[in-house]
């Protein structure tokens, strides 16, 4: 699915975490995925993993509202992600658009971008 996007401002990191209840049940989970996307999020990046108990706890003490907590919580989850590489290649791409949305890989891109961000 491609998609014109044009938006005069920058766009936003967001880190959307889906807790397991969710996950356990394929119908909840499509409909939060389809509630991101129907908000128009564009989903750059996506990851399962699994935590121990101990891991999650962890990360909740940890959390503040901030954006230096964001930038550490996405480098928790995506350690090879740049974000300042994010803001200067892959950014400008999305929010001039056109945007495509790959259902297989659960993340959005530029149409026909060439080596920046996530391959669709």
């Amino acid at each position: 699915m491609t998609s014109i996007l044009r938006s005069p401002q920058a766009l936003q990191l967001t880190l959307a975490l889906i807790k397991p209840d969710a996950v356990a049940h394929p119908l909840i989970l499509e409909a939060v995925h389809q509630q991101i996307l129907s908000n128009k999020f564009l989903i750059v990046r996506m990851r399962e993993l699994l935590w121990r108990k101990e891991d999650c706890q962890k990360f909740y003490q940890e959390h503040e509202d901030s954006v230096v907590s964001a930038s550490r919580e996405i480098a928790a989850f995506f350690p090879d992600f740049s974000e300042q590489r994010w803001y200067e290649e892959e950014e400008p791409q999305l929010r001039r658009g056109p945007v495509h949305y790959s259902p297989e890989e659960g993340t959005h891109c530029a149409a026909g971008a060439g080596d920046p961000g996530p391959a669709c």
